[in-house]
């Protein structure tokens, strides 16, 4: 199983950045026991390209055959546990998983219609810088919930 982060943007060095390196670093560690690789990001600079040409771009960077993962705001909200279980199956199943976090104007339509599980943080809409934020500390939170550490709290 490989685990790949892809994103349209690239995070400049600031507290945005430093928090994902932090939570992903903190998956890494958790998950290396778990049998989960450390997470693979991919930056996609389109430049205001709009959402077809990010879309061709993240279209080349999700692996053949991965399961793939979008957040979107049409997207169902699993719990944190519930995630941890998907994450757990792909992981028992050694399939790759590709989490696709799209540009400003969202996702394309084609690869939001073949995602295996679309997730939204919520009804509002969240910039993507952030959005890439939430989605390490849940990986890192998914991790915690599998070893069973108190991180995640009921």
């Amino acid at each position: 199983m490989k685990l790949h982060l892809i994103a349209v943007g690239r995070l400049r060095k600031g507290p945005e950045l430093a928090m994902v390196e932090d939570y992903l670093d903190r998956f890494a560690k958790v998950g290396r026991g778990l049998g989960l690789p450390s997470v693979t990001v991919v930056e996609l600079d389109a430049r205001g390209a709009g959402m077809a040409a990010e879309g061709d771009l993240i279209t080349r960077a999700i692996p053949p055959g991965a399961a793939l993962v979008i957040f979107d705001e049409r997207g169902e909200q699993p719990t944190s546990p519930d995630f941890a279980a998907r994450l757990a199956a792909w992981r028992d199943s050694a399939r790759d998983v590709a989490i696709v976090i799209g540009g400003a104007d969202g996702i394309a339509p084609d690869i939001r219609n073949r995602a295996d599980l679309a997730i939204s943080f919520g009804r509002m809409v969240w910039p993507h810088i952030l959005v890439r934020v939430m989605v390490a500390e849940q990986l890192y939170r998914a991790a915690s919930i599998m070893a069973g550490a108190p991180y995640h709290r009921v």
